[in-house]
């Protein structure tokens, strides 16, 4: 199999869109070349140079969460109230009233009571070409959420309040789902990102405000929880390539290896089968590093005969109906927050620097990006888009990582050259196969930890920006 081509691929008839941080989270990264590649303790290959090693730049991105007691006392409350608990959290109190909810996957209609919290405009220090909601939810049977999010750009004037995604931990109330087009002409929605339609115009997004309406079946006295609502915005240069950063010390972190390629063909109703499945496989093996995972009874629906059946259950609760893939980025932070006190949030790192900032305090990162076969020694594929969990360095500074584009999960663990690896993951544009300028992911990746960290991790998720 070649390198896929994303489910709902954007229109690239705007330089907007020629930005837009590739989609294609959910894809295989490869087939049958990347089933046959052998784990890349790299033979020589051509490196990328770089004239000398650089800090990582400053006023790039900036990420703004709301998860205390006192954050949730602010803004806009309708219906809402917030719980002073060991780990602050948003519920109904009491109802502000019901509304009709049509699924449009599903053509039915149901009624629900509902309730808001808007929270205060939040300024960016980073003007921004794009901004992505993540948030951290319990939603136990007979409710669900819906994230919305309004820009504020440069000139005063706003977006509309744009969907950023209609949530449920489960697929019974309703259809997990994105929102194809929303747009006013500056902005559009990409199934997970909202991004200005022309960078190079000058439009940014200055401010925002983020709007969650919980929603339980009419009487029910049911509540959803939400512990952590909030954004990434960044506004990162049109690059080809980055500087080289300079190796820190070596880290290897345990975390465990499953491979998406051991579920070809399985559950193709969740973005074609197991083939497509980097992004919740990678998310399963860290959440499984932080020593959680899926009850027995929770994979009973599982067929008994397929392995690692908990990789099974994270594609059916990362799926996304509208993307039709389990790519989204912040379903796959959602998915990963069900579990017991596990924070998610999906943001961007500036360097490869920050990521060994993280290692080192024993934090692994789930990384976006794409690359041609010869782009990346060893790993015996190409991709338009692919996630993997990196869990180490080596004493060169060499990139260790779990592939999940793999064999089988014996093979998962990679090394892979810093130089090659840290360009591929960084930069925010490409040549693809047919020698056509595309996106690149510009340091996207997901993080996942504990609600309550030691000092060090806290430090660490500090240093790069997330609280």
């Amino acid at each position: 199999m070649t390198s896929s081509t994303p489910p709902s691929t954007p229109p690239s008839a705007s330089a907007g869109a020629a930005r837009r941080t590739v989609l294609a989270a959910a894809l295989a990264a490869a087939g049958s070349a990347a089933a046959s590649a052998a784990p890349a303790v790299a033979s020589p290959a051509a490196r990328i140079t770089s004239a000398a090693p650089a800090a990582a730049p400053a006023g790039l991105v900036d990420n703004r969460f709301w998860t205390s007691y006192t954050d949730w006392r602010s803004g806009d409350h309708a219906g809402t109230r917030p719980v002073a608990t060991r780990r602050p959290a948003l519920v109904i109190g009491a109802p502000a009233g019901r509304t009709d909810h049509t699924d449009p996957h599903t053509g039915s209609t149901s009624v629900w009571e509902y309730a808001t919290w808007t929270s205060p405009r939040h300024t960016s220090t980073v003007p921004a070409t794009e901004l992505i909601a993540s948030w951290n939810a319990d939603t136990p049977p007979g409710t669900w959420i819906a994230v919305e999010l309004r820009g504020r750009y440069a000139d005063g004037t706003e977006t509309p309040w744009y969907v950023m995604g209609r949530w449920a931990a489960g697929d019974t109330d309703i259809r997990r789902t994105s929102v194809d087009g929303q747009g006013d002409g500056r902005s559009t929605v990409f199934t997970d990102t909202v991004a200005v339609d022309d960078a190079a115009s000058g439009v940014r997004l200055v401010a925002y405000r983020l709007r969650l309406t919980l929603h339980r079946r009419p009487g029910s006295g049911l509540t959803p929880t939400v512990w952590r609502l909030g954004a990434m915005a960044s506004d990162i240069p049109d690059r080809f390539t980055v500087p080289a950063s300079a190796p820190g010390p070596a880290r290897e972190l345990v975390v465990p290896r499953y491979s998406q390629h051991t579920h070809i063909g399985q559950y193709p109703e969740y973005g074609g089968g197991g083939e497509a499945w980097c992004s919740p496989t990678s998310s399963q093996m860290v959440i499984e590093y932080w020593g959680r995972r899926p009850t027995a009874a929770q994979l009973a629906w599982v067929n008994p005969a397929f392995g690692d059946p908990q990789v099974c259950h994270a594609a059916r609760h990362t799926y996304d109906h509208q993307y039709d893939g389990c790519g989204n980025w912040p379903f796959n932070a959602a998915y990963a927050a069900t579990y017991d006190d596990l924070n998610a949030v999906v943001t961007r790192l500036r360097s490869l620097t920050e990521l060994e900032t993280l290692i080192r305090a024993g934090i692994p990162a789930i990384t976006s990006q794409s690359f041609l076969k010869e782009e990346l020694t060893g790993a015996g594929y190409g991709t338009a888009g692919h996630l993997m969990t990196v869990i180490g360095f080596t004493d060169d500074g060499d990139v260790i990582a779990n592939d999940p584009a793999s064999p089988s999960n014996a093979a998962v663990r990679r090394v892979y050259r810093r130089r090659e690896w840290e360009n591929i993951w960084l930069r925010t544009k490409r040549y693809n196969a047919a020698g056509k300028v595309v996106s690149g992911t510009g340091g996207v990746c997901y993080l996942y930890w504990p609600a309550h960290p030691t000092a060090a991790q806290r430090r660490a998720l500090e240093a790069v920006g997330v609280r």
